[in-house]
């Protein structure tokens, strides 16, 4: 006696998740992931000092060693916030699925935080890290996984479903 013809069973639908506040080792993770186009940018800017200056390295403690590292702040600047204007991410939080929003804005429809509050974000997160991380750590007792500069400069921090 043959069986009947089974008919594959109809998967049933998940309701789409939402982005949740991201946690803070997706957030570390992240934040590694970036550390190599930083040290690239790094790397260039010390190069063309050592180019403008005839091959000559800055010395301690002088005018051009704080012009060099005022120039590398300002690029590390420069990378996190256009990467934060152009999208809501850098490439280490592409890689893990995390975006910047406005903190009452809607993933979808949020536009990108204004460049006052990226250049304020930016300034509290070297706290955060100047103060062995704690700026970092509080989103371990935060609600909303808020960090620091999560709330001086009212964004956060979400990640994003798999697609």
């Amino acid at each position: 006696m043959d069986s009947p013809p089974t008919h594959p069973q109809p998967t049933p639908r998940l309701a789409p998740r939402v982005p949740a506040p991201a946690a803070l080792h997706w957030r570390l993770f992240a934040l590694v992931y970036d550390l190599f186009p930083l040290a690239a940018l790094c790397f260039t800017v010390a190069a063309l000092a050592l180019l403008l200056r005839g091959g000559t390295p800055v010395q301690p403690d002088t005018g051009a060693a704080y012009a060099v590292f005022a120039a590398m702040l300002l690029t590390g600047f420069g990378y996190f916030a256009l990467s934060w204007r152009r999208g809501g991410q850098t490439i280490g939080m592409r890689a893990w699925r995390l975006r910047l929003v406005d903190a009452g804005a809607d993933v979808a429809t949020a536009p990108a935080p204004a460049w006052g509050r990226l250049a304020l974000r930016a300034l509290v997160a070297l706290v955060s890290l100047a103060a062995c991380g704690l700026g970092y750590l509080w989103s371990l007792v935060d609600r909303e996984r808020r960090t620091w500069h999560d709330i001086a400069s009212r964004t956060r921090v979400l990640r994003l479903p798999r697609s």
